[in-house]
């Protein structure tokens, strides 16, 4: 089929409203970006999801961090996304700029080399995100542990993307269906969002990221629903394999184990979580002890946001209060977060 008969189709779409989740934060960027939604019906909504990684972070992670910015003989190497995401006493780079020891990292691998090089130096890795740089930091860990080094800490805010999504379709029975992440399912493959749709009888496609790809994910859905499907479909078959990267998923569980982990806007979500185990356990710098406190700032909407229940703009803070220079909520700091996406694209 033709994109343009794609197009025309999605735009004379009159049947009943459709709500569509993009789970997936570069989605959120690319639907704007290329001006989706001018294209299809008003009655195809999409709405963001839990796909940020930064934005699903609690504030006590953000605080365990800080301690060991500011511990001696200390250092914390971090993503610049995690920057400027609020702790319960300002962020990391308010803090660098009282003298906290925080460094960007490019690479988790610079802690490798860091520790070697400085032994009397503990070198603290914020390892945040999702499946898909996972394995970067069990690499790391695992070369950590072959050169026997000691003064590694990993705190972790590791986690998994379908517990995620059993927790959206408990609580969000009104998602007709899913635009899986394309980034999440090179590692993990298609195979795990069949529990989706068998159980939940919503259809899942896994999507790429350029304009074609979006529409043509929005059709196949939008032609599941009107016929009563609910399939596992991919979409992105130039990048994602049915089974995955299973070499990447080997490294995952030798170095984690799943446990429960807390999610900004979601609460805690049991096997959500990835933890250091058996003999990199000893590399942990604390996470497990993260279960806990997922507030926000008074006024702040991030959580309602994550889970699709309004958009960026329908918060009273967007824009005002609470913009990427000065953010008041995590949802406006990452280049993935739907708040951020929305002011830069308003």
């Amino acid at each position: 089929m033709e994109i343009r008969e794609i197009i025309d189709y999605l735009k004379a779409y009159d049947g009943p409203q459709i709500k569509l989740m993009e789970v997936c934060g570069t989605h959120t960027a690319a639907i704007f970006k290329n001006g989706i939604r001018s294209l299809i019906s008003p009655k195809i909504k999409l709405i963001s999801g839990p796909g940020c990684p930064v934005c699903v972070t609690p504030t006590a992670y953000i605080d365990k961090c800080a301690e060991y910015a500011m511990a001696e003989n200390t250092e914390l190497l971090t993503y610049g996304d995690m920057m400027k995401v609020p702790g319960t006493h300002g962020s990391l780079s308010d803090l660098k700029g009282d003298g906290a020891k925080v460094t960007l990292m490019y690479s988790p691998f610079e802690a490798v080399e860091k520790a070697e090089a400085h032994p009397d130096i503990t070198y603290a890795v914020a390892a945040v995100g999702f499946e898909t740089t996972a394995p970067s930091y069990a690499l790391m860990i695992d070369e950590a542990s072959k050169r026997g080094l000691t003064n590694i800490r990993l705190v972790t805010a590791l986690k998994t993307v379908m517990p995620a999504l059993k927790w959206i379709c408990d609580n969000q029975p009104d998602i007709d269906g899913f635009i899986c992440p394309g980034h999440v399912s090179v590692i993990t493959g298609c195979e795990q969002y069949r529990y989706i749709a068998d159980n939940y009888h919503k259809p899942m496609v896994v999507c790429g990221f350029e304009a074609e790809h979006i529409l043509a994910v929005i059709y196949e859905l939008v032609r599941q629903i009107e016929r009563g499907e609910a399939k596992v479909v991919n979409l992105y078959k130039n990048a994602v394999r049915w089974e995955g990267n299973v070499k990447a998923q080997d490294i995952l569980r030798k170095c984690f184990e799943s446990g429960e982990a807390m999610w900004r806007g979601l609460g805690a979500i049991p096997d959500s979580g990835l933890y250091l185990t058996g003999e990199y356990a000893k590399y942990d710098g604390g996470s497990k002890g993260l279960v806990k406190d997922m507030k926000l700032p008074e006024g702040c909407s991030c959580g309602s946001v994550i889970i699709g229940k309004i958009n960026p703009d329908e918060c009273p803070m967007f824009g005002k209060a609470c913009t990427p220079m000065d953010p008041y909520g995590p949802c406006m700091v990452s280049a993935e977060g739907a708040c951020g996406i929305w002011y830069r694209n308003r």
